[in-house]
Order: structure tokens, then C-alpha cells, then sequence
């Protein structure tokens, strides 16, 4: 893979996150997790390209980002779908989903990555904050929630873009 300016980006992050899905994972060399995600956001907030990663409590994943300063974003061809299905469906509590999706793990600036992937973005924290019903202006959006799991928000730095 080779390192891209985030602004080189080709295609649309609508695409990437909402309609491709990825994989959000986080750890170390000793442990680590990925989850499916179709919901996200890249922008620019304080002056620094970003993005933004919503993460329910329940998810082994949560545990992750919670403990470690950086994570990826990785994004896959549609031959990929079913193994992100999988991820999604799945926990790292029960399974090694990298091994059962035949995914191999890589690492950069502490964050997990996948060699398979077509894009990865290495993020550091910078905000967290957890969502919360009041905050909702639109309470049609509460039936999201039907169990109280509000995501927690995480913003971070884009540090590093990875292509193939």
C-alpha cells in the first residue's frame, strides 16, 4: 500500500461508509477487534482532516477504542461484502474474525489494519462524547434506540491514508 494525502480520496466517503461499509478495529499486536460500521463521517473540524466513528457500548470494539489512542478505518472491494457481513454479525468475544474472513492483520501508528483492504485510514482520538436522548432534536431518530444504546461519538485525526 501506499500513503495518499487524505484530500486524494477518489471516492465519495457516502460511498465508503454508507453504501461499502468498513471495518473500525483497534488494539494492539497482543489483541485487537474490528466491527462493521455503515455509519460515520469525514470532514474538517479544528483546523485537522477528520473523522467521526459511532460505536454502540455493547460492541467488543467500544472496549478497544476506549483503551488505545489510535484506530483504522479500513474499506474493501465488494468481494469483501460478505466478510464484513460477518464482522458485523459476529463478536470478538466468541470468534477471531480476521481468521474466519481470511483477513490478514497489519499494523500502523498502533492501529490494526487489513491487507485486503482497498483504502485504510490510521486515526488518532481526539474528542469522545456519548450521545444522549435529550441532545436529539429530531425524536423520530430515538427509534434507533430502542434499547438505550446510544453510540458513543469519536473524533479523531486522520494521520495516515493508505491505498493500493
Amino acid at each position: 500500500m501506499k500513503q495518499i494525502e487524505p484530500t486524494a480520496l477518489e471516492k465519495s466517503p457516502f460511498e465508503m461508509i454508507g453504501k461499502d461499509w468498513m471495518l473500525i478495529s483497534s488494539g494492539d499486536k497482543e489483541k485487537y477487534n474490528t466491527m462493521t460500521a455503515s455509519w460515520g463521517g469525514v470532514g474538517v473540524l479544528w483546523n485537522k482532516n477528520v473523522v467521526f466513528a459511532f460505536v454502540r457500548p455493547q460492541r467488543f470494539t467500544y472496549e478497544f477504542l476506549n483503551d488505545n489512542d489510535y484506530f483504522s478505518l479500513s474499506f474493501f472491494s465488494q468481494e469483501y461484502k460478505n466478510a464484513l457481513a460477518y464482522c458485523g454479525k459476529y463478536s470478538g468475544r466468541d470468534v477471531d474474525k480476521a481468521k474466519e474472513c481470511n483477513l490478514t492483520a497489519n499494523f500502523s501508528e498502533n492501529a490494526p489494519y487489513f491487507d485486503e483492504a482497498e483504502t485504510v485510514i490510521i486515526c488518532k482520538k481526539l474528542y469522545i462524547q456519548d450521545m444522549k436522548e435529550e441532545c436529539f432534536l429530531d425524536k423520530d431518530l430515538l427509534s434507533n434506540y430502542a434499547g438505550d444504546d446510544y453510540h458513543r461519538v469519536f473524533v479523531a485525526q486522520i494521520v495516515k491514508v493508505l491505498k493500493k
